[in-house]
């Protein structure tokens, strides 16, 4: 019966953890599109940086704050950190790559409103780069055994 109880536990765990987990990836992301405006805005209106300028400061910091917070909030990823980040850069330019196919082919082959199609872009950006976090960037660690469950020698020699 305490197995039951153990097997219930878990699985309701493992369901929050499926709820939790995409909701963390979703306040990341807003906390780091704030982060990246401030900083855009920031520089141009008080260090006198050009657009581009602007643009990859702003850019560049929200991406190495949403690895940080991703890795260690929304998927507690405890795997080597400098190849999650190369993933995390290639799932990045993978994601805007779609991004940006979504947007002009909805644009221009399906004569979409921009603003539409900007906003089904953002979608396409978000599923995208939340399925390769989950798949490729951050994969699960397999559980090592606790040391009360590991294998015991039951033989008498």
């Amino acid at each position: 019966m305490a197995s039951l109880g153990c097997a219930v536990l878990r699985l309701r765990q493992s369901m929050i953890a499926r709820t939790a987990r995409p909701l963390r990836f979703g306040v990341v992301g807003l906390f780091n599109t704030a982060l990246g405006l401030g900083l855009i805005f920031g520089a141009k209106a008080f260090l006198g940086l050009g657009d581009l300028a602007a643009n990859l400061l702003g850019y560049g910091l929200g991406l190495v704050s949403s690895f940080v917070l991703n890795r260690s909030w929304t998927f507690r990823h405890e795997g080597r950190a400098a190849a999650a980040f190369w993933r995390f850069g290639l799932a990045f330019v993978a994601a805007y790559v779609l991004n940006l196919i979504t947007v002009f082919g909805l644009r221009d082959a399906a004569a979409m409103n921009s603003y539409l199609a900007q906003g089904c872009g953002v979608i396409t950006y978000t599923v995208s780069f939340y399925l390769m976090s989950v798949s490729y960037v951050f994969p699960a660690q397999p559980a090592q055994p606790r040391e009360s469950e590991a294998p015991t020698n039951t033989f008498n020699e």
